[in-house]
């Protein structure tokens, strides 16, 4: 479908919804970086009206703003994403995922995205924000509401973990401000960031739990698939070990969690001989601009582990490149080193695997692992 998008219909409309969309990774990119034609502030789905309909009117998480107010808030929340603070969670993540790992393997198998795909993503989340890991669970429980929602672009669905979500982030923001720890919310209520308005700290408690978690989820699992498919590119990555970097970044690539977003036009845009009216939803699709033969050459469909990848756009780009990308790249270094380490002969059963629900990001909910297939 993505290649009839891109080859017959590259700027397509979806009467019913009264949306478009964008395909060709040229047009995707060049969006990606016009915020000004190109908003990000009434929502990133299909969906008119959607930040009331989701409750965060007063609350617009970072994802929802355009610079310069976008520009002066990411400035803020990315003292705590450096390349410092990224590299001082690893040892934590690497001890997660050995745990977990090795739960696996005496098992000699089970569901991976349970064991360690969907947690490992929810623990970092949580360990950036501050949260006690006395209330892990109930954070975790939040954490699924507001992804499954957010997931079919319904978000009324998460009313409830949004609440809840909010209230106790409410509470534990006062608490930073008379205790502060070495996290993200307080960084944003330590002194000198304290002109920082509530609803806009517990915005960007949404915008981790949404962007921080599945996303992750669906890059691993997805790579692991891949990884089964192709026993000769993960050979290579036996055999070479310094491939690991690319290997992640091709997996980003071809996984693309985040399969696409939406804008609103602030003004008429004609492309290919088509006019996209001021005030309309686009979605732009990260999916398909990342497997374009016109950008990533005829093997644009294969999984290469020595592929060199220029721009992409898994994390987005531009203004709103993911904030979180250096951690999510870690994450998968960690798991991918420890995964081939411990269990190179592994295969997941992806035709057994189910996907979870939604438009926007893809990721397997289930995914049967044997710890040693040979």
């Amino acid at each position: 479908m993505y290649a009839g998008l891109r080859d017959g219909d590259p700027v397509h409309h979806v009467e019913e919804l009264d949306y478009w969309v964008l395909s060709r990774f040229a047009d995707v990119f060049a969006a990606v970086r016009d915020t000004g034609t190109f908003s990000s502030a009434e929502g990133l789905t299909f969906t008119y009206d959607e930040r009331n309909k989701a409750g965060l009117a007063d609350a617009a998480p970072m994802v929802m703003m355009d610079p310069p107010e976008h520009t002066a808030f990411r400035r803020l929340v990315g003292r705590g994403f450096t390349p410092r603070h990224v590299q001082e969670i690893e040892p934590a993540v690497r001890t997660f995922v050995v745990e977990r790992l090795e739960r696996l393997r005496a098992a000699g198998g089970g569901d991976v995205v349970a064991e360690l795909f969907k947690p490992m993503p929810s623990f970092v989340v949580a360990y950036y924000l501050g949260v006690p890991e006395t209330d892990w669970g109930r954070f975790d429980a939040w954490t699924q509401g507001i992804v499954a929602a957010n997931a079919t672009g319904d978000l009324r669905q998460a009313g409830g973990s949004v609440g809840e979500l909010f209230e106790y982030f409410s509470d534990l923001i006062s608490q930073k401000r008379a205790h502060p720890g070495e996290d993200t919310i307080s960084e944003l209520v330590a002194t000198g960031a304290t002109d920082v308005p509530i609803m806009q700290v517990l915005g960007f408690a949404f915008t981790m739990v949404t962007g921080g978690n599945d996303t992750t989820t669906g890059m691993l699992s997805t790579g692991a698939e891949l990884l089964t498919r192709r026993p000769d590119q993960r050979a290579r990555l036996l055999a070479d070990p310094s491939l690991l970097d690319t290997t992640v970044e091709e997996m980003l690539r071809l996984a693309a969690p985040v399969q696409g977003l939406a804008r609103t036009t602030t003004s008429a845009v004609t492309l290919h001989g088509v006019t996209i009216p001021a005030g309309k939803k686009v979605l732009l699709l990260y999916g398909s601009a990342n497997r374009d033969p016109r950008q990533f050459g005829p093997t644009a469909e294969d999984f290469d582990v020595d592929r060199r990848i220029g721009p992409m756009l898994s994390f987005g780009y531009g203004a709103h490149h993911c904030l979180g990308a250096a951690a999510a790249r870690l994450q998968a270094r960690i798991a991918l080193e420890e995964l081939l380490a411990r269990c190179p002969r592994f295969a997941v059963d992806y035709a057994a695997g189910s996907f979870a629900a939604g438009h926007f990001v893809r990721r397997y909910e289930t995914l049967p692992f044997v710890a040693d297939a040979l």
